[in-house]
């Protein structure tokens, strides 16, 4: 959003033009923004968002903070200054995510993806221990499979909540038996992307599939392949589309920095700040 401001680039996470479903053309922009972390001036960076999208596009933009923190008291809704008269109000509606763990039941039976989302993001922000994380972990990806979703819904879910809940690596080959399991007892043989998924810095895990070694090499570069595509996905998404330095850095990148850039992505400010000097 304007490049050339002084305070220099902006970027929404998530910027969404949507149509009425009335019978005249009209159009409004909805602003999403997913903040991990408790900040001081985030109220005031929202207002930024707001009075930039506006003033380039002209339309309505209609704001909204999914606030993903543990700390209760974190909850920017507002910015406002009032001087000499001159006085400024700005509201927002605002989604603590931590609220919904009282009503557990709920996201348990909802039937919108999200919800599963929502759960593994409180579980890793929550759940520290590897056990516990591994038995979480399970449990919600057990729950997927109950819900009747297609392959395609699965395997993007599962390689979301596989990357949200990270854990030791002693624990990834119990982790993916249980999965195995879990796929022969409903039927549904599809995570075999797993094998991909199992590789914990350079390592292969889940040796007991009956893989040699002799075949580690070209998964090991599937892996790698998958995470760069992960970590494309994931740029964009925040900082929309991507300029070739970036995309050039990230065909470049190993698993040790591709893993970095992902955890980092819901918090860099922007680009540049997150990958570093080009």
């Amino acid at each position: 959003m304007t490049p050339d401001a002084n305070s220099g680039r902006r970027y929404a996470d998530k910027l969404v033009k949507v149509h009425t479903l009335e019978g005249h053309e009209t159009w409004v922009l909805i602003h999403v923004e997913v903040q991990g972390e408790p900040e001081d001036a985030f109220a005031q960076r929202m207002y930024t968002y707001q009075y930039r999208l506006r003033d380039r596009y002209g339309v309505d933009v209609v704001s909204l903070a999914v606030l993903a923190d543990t700390s209760p008291g974190f909850r920017p809704a507002a910015f406002n200054y009032d001087r000499w008269g001159c006085a400024l109000q700005y509201r927002f509606p605002m989604s603590k995510l931590i609220d919904f763990e009282s009503n557990w039941e709920a996201l348990e039976q909802s039937a919108n993806v999200f919800a599963l989302v929502v759960m593994a993001q409180l579980k890793a922000k929550r759940v520290k221990d590897g056990v516990a994380r591994k038995d979480a972990k399970v449990a919600i990806i057990r729950l997927m499979y109950e819900r009747g979703y297609s392959k395609q819904q699965i395997l993007e879910l599962f390689n979301v909540i596989d990357w949200m809940i990270q854990l030791p690596s002693s624990l990834n080959e119990a982790f993916l038996n249980t999965i195995y399991a879990i796929e022969e007892d409903k039927n549904m043989p599809y995570i075999n992307t797993a094998e991909r998924v199992g590789l914990e810095k350079g390592e292969l895990i889940g040796i007991q599939k009956g893989r040699v070694e002799g075949r580690m090499e070209g998964r090991m570069e599937g892996r790698l392949e998958t995470m760069r595509e992960t970590a494309l996905g994931l740029l964009e998404l925040k900082f929309g589309e991507l300029p070739d330095w970036a995309t050039e850095m990230i065909s470049q990148a190993d698993t040790t920095k591709l893993d970095a850039w992902t955890r980092g992505v819901l918090t860099a400010e922007s680009l540049e700040a997150l990958l570093g000097n080009h």
